[in-house]
């Protein structure tokens, strides 16, 4: 079985800045890439991500799950020998402990409904 040559990859962020191109083995795991991107971070960039839960990659419109690896993520067609990926980064905004009990609260509340008469 020939062996895989490395894929080249780089990483969009929402501004238009790129992290890479750096080239990766095609096992490594969604989830490996998104450790690398959290330690290549920018510092001059708001939203810092702290987990890998905080990222979304988006490769060709699809979001890539932590568990498959880059092989299984590629998109084979137009995907040319020697071509670099470029995938798109998502950062969940981070959500506050007060946020987040008002959103448990109103769960709660819609299955009421309502009626004011004036």
């Amino acid at each position: 079985m020939a062996e895989e040559e490395a894929i080249e990859v780089r990483f969009r962020l929402f501004d238009g800045t790129d992290i890479g191109p750096d080239k990766y083995d095609p096992s490594t795991t969604v989830a490996s890439l998104k450790e690398t991107i959290i330690a290549k971070w920018p510092e001059d960039k708001a939203n810092a991500p702290t987990k890998v839960e905080d990222l979304k990659l988006i490769n060709a419109g699809r979001i890539l799950e932590n568990k498959w690896t880059l092989t299984e993520s590629r998109v084979p067609v137009g995907d040319l020998p020697g071509s670099i990926i470029t995938m798109h980064v998502v950062v969940r905004p981070p959500q506050s402990v007060k946020r987040a009990g008002k959103e448990k609260e109103n769960a709660s509340r819609q299955g009421r409904c309502v009626c004011t008469i004036l």
